[in-house]
């Protein structure tokens, strides 16, 4: 059994050094978007109308409405739909609109009956604009570079994209952001590579709510948020519907762009990633497998190697056995594990030297996929005020 074993680990070691070409492969195709692009003088761009769905977001919403209205698109609006918050968000919003004309505030008293939150306040908030493309944003953004919208949108333009959604840079700031949120930023590239989710020749589909800018046509194609009304991930789901329609998609990368920090806590992450493997895969088997992997690829080489060294200490390299051959297989596959993080953090610009937490982030991710299971089975979440039990509001 311990020979299957250490022939197991000597393949999952294989499959990690065959991981070094795909990070190649993704560096060199992945288009980075960065504020040198585009610099040369354009022709009139459209009008762009900005929407920003904000609940309880009083330490935020200052923030993303003050580096959004510095961009220098010549021709943009903002909206931020304050959704039933109980801080001083909508406050904030009222005042500084009364400040410039390009910002509109809309308030939500109640939540329509069939509708999730954040789709609902994007409903709302697409029929009071008037411009030619909509960009869905979030208020915990913070727009880092005045050009973020004018090299976004001569990006679309530029590759005739109708739904282009920009990856955010993670702010990390505690030390369980740092092992977290790479560690799940991993797992969802294992099931949305961006080299499949940009051919139009592949139906896999995701796009980041964080920054997505699309044609208003192109949106009223896929039936707006209507279709997705009942999503917590609303953003996947209308990439995959943009994909069905026929529509050009494309998910890029961003440097000095912009950037967000989606949590500040352990709970948040735990609350807010588990919801996020829930609405991304939203199957049994999809979770199962995601589960899998991790166990057998990230976590087994880490723990048969820690086993194996055990066993031969405590019995003597001559008496070990099989045990060694566990050991030196797993060794060897978690430093081959280690070296492919190393690129990986490094690309995604979460810091190299993290790269050694990623089985501890691995192992919490395990008992995220766990909990969207439960949530996949009925049980009950709360996300910003608001339950839910499944595709209900409770």
């Amino acid at each position: 059994m311990l020979a299957i074993w250490s022939g197991f680990l000597v393949l999952v070691g294989l499959i990690w050094l065959s991981r070094h070409a795909q990070v190649s492969r993704g560096g060199r195709r992945q288009t980075v978007l960065h504020p040198g692009l585009y610099t040369h003088a354009a022709e009139r761009l459209p009008r762009i109308s900005v929407l920003v769905a904000a609940k309880d977001e009083q330490d935020n919403i200052g923030r993303c409405i003050g580096t959004m209205l510095a961009q220098d698109h010549p021709d943009f609006e903002m909206i931020v739909i304050n959704d039933r918050s109980v801080d001083r968000t909508a406050q904030i919003v009222d005042e500084l609109a009364a400040g410039d004309a390009r910002l509109k505030a809309l308030h939500i008293k109640e939540l329509r009956e069939g509708w999730f939150g954040k789709n609902n306040a994007m409903r709302e908030g697409v029929e009071q604009a008037d411009g030619e493309w909509l960009c869905f944003s979030d208020a915990d953004c913070r727009y880092t570079s005045p050009r973020l919208l004018t090299v976004a949108m001569r990006h679309a333009l530029a590759e005739n994209v109708d739904f282009l959604s920009v990856l955010p840079v993670l702010e990390t700031h505690g030390m369980w952001e740092r092992i977290i949120q790479p560690a799940c930023g991993a797992v969802l590239i294992f099931w949305f590579r961006p080299e499949r989710v940009n051919s139009p020749h592949s139906t896999d589909a995701y796009a980041n709510g964080a920054f997505m800018l699309i044609r208003r046509d192109a949106y009223e194609q896929i039936g707006g948020h209507e279709p997705v009304k009942a999503e917590v991930n609303e953003d996947v789901h209308m990439a995959r519907l943009a994909k069905q329609h026929g529509l050009r998609l494309a998910v890029v990368q961003n440097r000095g762009l912009y950037q967000t920090r989606m949590y500040t806590t352990f709970g948040q992450m735990w609350r807010g990633w588990s919801r996020i493997f829930y609405g991304c895969f939203g199957t049994p088997v999809r979770l199962v497998r995601t589960l899998l992997f991790l166990l057998l690829f990230s976590l087994s080489p880490w723990l048969s190697s820690l086993a194996g060294w055990v066993a031969v200490t405590a019995r003597g390299f001559d008496q070990a056995g099989a045990w060694l051959a566990v050991a030196l297989a797993g060794s060897a596959a978690a430093v081959v594990q280690w070296t492919v993080m190393l690129r990986f953090y490094h690309l995604s610009q979460a810091g190299r030297r993290y790269a050694i937490s990623y089985p501890l982030g691995a192992l919490i991710c395990c008992g995220m996929v766990v909990e969207a299971m439960r949530k996949l089975l009925g049980a009950r979440t709360t996300w910003r005020g608001t339950t839910y039990r499944g595709n209900q509001v409770v």
